[in-house]
């Protein structure tokens, strides 16, 4: 086991606004985060449909500004997700979706100074060739890396987990990791990483150990959950210290992502005290 390079709580935290503070609306989260100490957070996409009205974007953005909180991470529109949806860019029927999204989505996360977008591939479609799929995906992919590349900002793509997402396309690291690396052999720009989700991973029984030395390079961004739960660390069986100990090693300084669910009933307020205040703005020093 490698002994953490530093305290594995002095991390840079970003709170992810689409797991945490849902009690409250959206546009109410960014002050929320403010209030418990945190001075960065990321979102899903979570707005009306791709090309949603200019004043929910604007909105949004005054959120975040008024709240003096930086959006670190942003989704492109992946589907009603509450209804099953793990995202369009792979599947023909909901391509155009994905593609309607990709400039108001950069274009938010330009306005906000957001310099990572994720794009999750989608479920698989039943009775459709895969390599259709995956050639779509492709596509779609290099269209995004484009799209970021302008803003100087870096694609993500991220595998699911099979117990909970069966239908997804990428359900391993090593099949996310393919597909980063031929986003930017088709593209020529290396701005396309993995994102490294070491719930996900967890769930999928890989060995966490192994994937951070194995990936290190690709890896873009970083986030965490307890497993098997999904709820705020030391609640379950993964060893953070020594986790993000190894990501530390292999160099990886960006942000660590809170992608956890607060247990039902549990407001976020009361699910943080693992990191202490000091500890949850990314601006120290």
């Amino acid at each position: 086991m490698t002994a953490a390079a530093r305290n594995w709580l002095d991390q840079r935290w970003t709170a992810n606004l689409s797991t945490l503070f849902t009690e409250l609306p959206l546009v109410q989260r960014p002050a929320a985060a403010a209030e418990a100490g945190f001075d960065a957070a990321e979102i899903w996409w979570t707005l009306d449909g791709p090309t949603p009205p200019d004043g929910d974007l604007d909105a949004l953005r005054r959120a975040f500004t008024d709240a003096g909180v930086q959006l670190t991470g942003l989704n492109f529109d992946a589907g009603n997700m509450a209804a099953g949806s793990k995202g369009l860019l792979s599947r023909p029927a909901d391509s155009q979706q994905f593609r309607d999204n990709i400039a108001v989505a950069v274009g938010l996360a330009d306005s906000l100074g957001c310099k990572a977008l994720n794009a999750l591939y989608g479920n698989r479609v039943e009775g459709l060739d895969l390599a259709v799929q995956d050639e779509l995906a492709l596509e779609n992919l290099a269209l995004a890396a484009h799209a970021v590349e302008a803003i100087g900002a870096v694609l993500l793509v991220e595998a699911l987990n099979a117990p909970e997402a069966p239908q997804y396309g990428l359900l391993s690291s090593k099949d996310a990791v393919a597909v980063v690396d031929q986003v930017n052999a088709a593209t020529g720009l290396g701005n396309t990483f993995f994102l490294c989700d070491l719930y996900h991973l967890a769930r999928n029984g890989e060995d966490l150990p192994q994937v951070i030395e194995q990936y290190a390079d690709r890896i873009g961004h970083v986030q965490i959950a307890d497993a098997p739960q999904r709820n705020q660390p030391g609640t379950g069986e993964l060893d953070f210290a020594d986790l993000l100990g190894r990501l530390d090693a292999a160099g990886y300084a960006g942000y660590i992502g809170l992608e956890y669910k607060p247990a039902p009933g549990v407001a976020t307020v009361d699910t943080v005290d693992w990191l202490p205040r000091e500890l949850r703005t990314s601006a120290r020093g």
